[in-house]
């Protein structure tokens, strides 16, 4: 099992920025996929974000060109920069460690925009 860990979040003015981190426990090279979600209150999770092991990338349409995912090897840690925030990206953001026959999850961390 692969331990997640997320940090970074926080409350943002709206138009404000945040970056996320998320640190595994094992090396995420060996990851198949990183992958950021989020959830509202009384809403399902979604898909934000995700960085495959050769650096491909993947978005949700309403965050394009807003956030960014990366991931730094040598640390074990994906990032998830996110910028000109609004009151919709409210959320808890967990991170997820999808290696095919197996996922894991981190505990989340909430991002807060006031408008």
């Amino acid at each position: 099992q692969v331990q997640l860990v997320e940090s970074g979040g926080g409350l943002v003015q709206a138009g404000g920025s945040l970056r996320l981190s998320c640190a595994a426990s094992i090396s995420i090279d060996s990851i198949n996929y990183m992958r950021w979600y989020r959830q509202a209150p009384g809403e399902k999770r979604n898909f934000v974000a995700s960085i495959g092991r050769i650096g491909n990338t993947a978005y949700l349409d309403s965050v394009k060109g807003r956030f960014t995912i990366s991931k730094d090897n040598a640390k074990n840690t994906v990032y998830l920069q996110m910028s000109s925030l609004k009151p919709e990206d409210t959320a808890v953001y967990f991170c997820n460690a999808d290696r095919g026959w197996h996922s894991d999850w981190g505990k989340g961390t909430q991002v807060t925009v006031s408008s």
